[in-house]
C-alpha cells in the first residue's frame, strides 16, 4: 500500500502545483481523479456508501469523495484550516465503510504538505 500511498500524494501534490490554492474543492476533485487515472490508478468520484442503522438500510448514507483502489478514501476540502469536524468526518466514512486508510487533503493552502493528514482506523 505504501508506493500506492506515494502515488497519490503525488498526484495530488501535481493538481495542487499546477492549479494552486484558492479554487472549489469540486474542481481540486475532477482533476485529481483525472491525475490519479492518467497514473493508471483506478479511482471512483463521489462513490455512494450505504449506512446501517439497526438493521435499516440507508441507500445513499454519505459518499466519498474520491475512492481509490477500493481501498482508501481521499475527503478533500478547499477551506482555511482542517479542524476536529473534518477529521471526525473521515473517520465515520473509514468505520462505516470498512476501509483503514484514508487522507485528508485540504488544497486551500500555500503549501500542500500543510494540508495533508493520514487517518488510519483500526477496526478491531
Amino acid at each position: 500500500m505504501n508506493t500506492l500511498t506515494e502515488k497519490i500524494i503525488g498526484a495530488a501534490i501535481e493538481v495542487h502545483r499546477v492549479l494552486g490554492p484558492g479554487l472549489l474543492e469540486s474542481s481540486y476533485e475532477k482533476c485529481l481523479a483525472h491525475e490519479l487515472h492518467l497514473r493508471g490508478i483506478q479511482c471512483i468520484r463521489q462513490q455512494k456508501q450505504p449506512i446501517i442503522y439497526k438493521g435499516l438500510e440507508i441507500d445513499e448514507g454519505y459518499r466519498l469523495d474520491i475512492f481509490v483502489e477500493g481501498q482508501i478514501i481521499l475527503e478533500l476540502k478547499a477551506v482555511d484550516k482542517l479542524t476536529d469536524l473534518h477529521l471526525a468526518q473521515l473517520l465515520t466514512y473509514l468505520k462505516h465503510s470498512g476501509c483503514t486508510v484514508g487522507y485528508l487533503m485540504n488544497f486551500n493552502e500555500k503549501l500542500f504538505k500543510d494540508g495533508l493528514r493520514r487517518v488510519v482506523l483500526n477496526h478491531t
